[in-house]
């Protein structure tokens, strides 16, 4: 019985979600079947994504030291460190949600937090793939003066997030990366 209770505890808002879903497709089938459809194209997508997202996370943590992590983005790093994350995060494939995964293994590789930040908000914002598909539909000027508003609004949130937080908040952020299973 104890197991049953853990079991709901642990996975309250699917249950939650699963019973909503159920209700509304008695009093609603239309809508309780196209909801049902969207998430099960959401979760399909999202397999799709996350495995090979752990598979580079994986090369990553074993082909790059931690010494050349700290070295091109750690504490020292300076203006290369913050450049090297905003390219990162530019490069980048994927949904957000990608992004974590791959941030968790920077801070466990030393990267300091304002660049974990920059990163975070370049993958955000300024992919290169997405910013095609913007000039395309919505023109370059459009494109540019987003850019040259969100570049530096990317770093001053990253450095207001540093001043904002203490650093016992900061390690215990890079604490939680460390133990988690990434």
């Amino acid at each position: 019985m104890e197991k049953l209770f853990s079991f709901i505890k642990k996975y309250r808002f699917f249950l939650f979600n699963l019973t909503a879903l159920g209700i509304l497709t008695i009093f609603k089938p239309e809508i309780g079947i196209k909801s049902a459809s969207i998430s099960v194209y959401q979760v399909t997508q999202m397999l799709l994504i996350i495995p090979p997202v752990f598979l580079l996370l994986g090369l990553l943590d074993v082909w790059v030291p931690r010494e050349t992590m700290v070295k091109y983005m750690g504490e020292k790093s300076g203006i290369k460190g913050m450049f090297l994350a905003f390219i990162l995060g530019s490069f980048a494939a994927g949904p957000l949600y990608g992004a974590f995964p791959v941030a968790s293994v920077f801070m466990k590789k030393g990267v300091k937090f304002t660049n974990l930040m920059i990163f975070i908000g370049a993958w955000s914002t300024t992919k290169i793939p997405m910013l095609m598909f913007e000039m395309r539909y919505l023109g370059m000027k459009f494109t540019l003066t987003r850019l040259a508003i969100d570049i530096p609004g990317i770093i001053l949130i990253a450095f207001a997030l540093n001043q904002i937080l203490s650093k016992k908040e900061i390690e215990m952020i890079y604490e939680q990366a460390e133990t988690s299973n990434t």
